[in-house]
């Protein structure tokens, strides 16, 4: 019978690599706390990323309730669903690892954050009428690839989107609750950040909107940079391994 041997060299630079994807992934958690806080704040009450926001929303605006919209939160949603399968379609069945496909994903939506940036910039109060709802709608359909990459490359706990099943696995699995707190830093900081990009959204709206929209999009460039470098020297780490026994009998 045959076991993996994790103290081979190969092995924990594989380990190396799902660390750097997991600290990209934070990253991009912060980056749509920034998000979802200028949507909220400076579009009329819309959640770009959070899309249990906008079902929620959406549910009270049906039943009659006053300031809630209708429109934009519906268009959100369908939106997302459209860059999910967008980015789904470009992935494919490609493994959990950074693949280059995630760096294309990735740097389309920094693109796309920089050009809704410098439409915020020039359109005349660009969260009335039409025109928000052309940012909301475009800025869903970007986190909804992005949320579909980071998903295809499954890890625990981070889907830089939502953080409600990792506030209960951090706290169902704490040792308060019996548990051993798996991955307790991991989901304190996907929490953490979350919270901390949303005040950073709520400030950058007290300059301008644009502003918050752009540093988005650099966060996000950088992250598909540096993932993309990654994903090139565990290339090059791979084809240079010695290929037969990462295992012992």
């Amino acid at each position: 019978m045959y076991t993996t041997d994790t103290t081979h060299p190969t092995f924990e630079r594989g380990a190396m690599n799902r660390r750097l994807d997991l600290a990209m992934l934070l990253v991009l958690t912060f980056s749509t706390g920034m998000v979802d806080a200028i949507g909220y704040l400076g579009f009329d009450k819309i959640f770009t990323a959070n899309m249990t926001g906008n079902v929620v929303i959406l549910g009270m605006a049906l039943t009659g309730a006053d300031d809630l919209p209708v429109l934009r939160p519906t268009l959100a949603l369908v939106f997302f669903m459209v860059g999910a399968a967008f980015s789904g379609r470009i992935l494919g069945r490609r493994g959990e690892d950074w693949h280059h496909r995630t760096t294309t994903i990735f740097t389309l939506v920094a693109i796309g954050c920089a050009g809704l940036a410098v439409y915020v910039g020039v359109v005349p109060d660009p969260e009335v009428g039409i025109t928000g709802t052309i940012f909301t709608s475009a800025l869903s359909t970007l986190m909804g690839a992005q949320a579909a990459a980071a998903r295809k490359m499954k890890i625990a706990d981070v889907t830089t989107v939502v953080v409600t099943s990792t506030i209960v696995g951090l706290a169902s699995d704490s040792r308060l609750a019996g548990g051993d707190s798996t991955n307790w830093a991991r989901r304190g900081l996907a929490v953490g950040l979350i919270l901390v990009g949303a005040l950073a959204g709520a400030a950058s709206l007290l300059i301008n909107q644009w502003i918050g929209i752009a540093i988005v999009s650099v966060i996000i460039a950088v992250a598909a940079y540096i993932g993309h470098r990654g994903m090139h020297r565990r290339t090059r780490t791979e084809a240079a391994a010695e290929s037969p026994a990462d295992a012992t009998v």
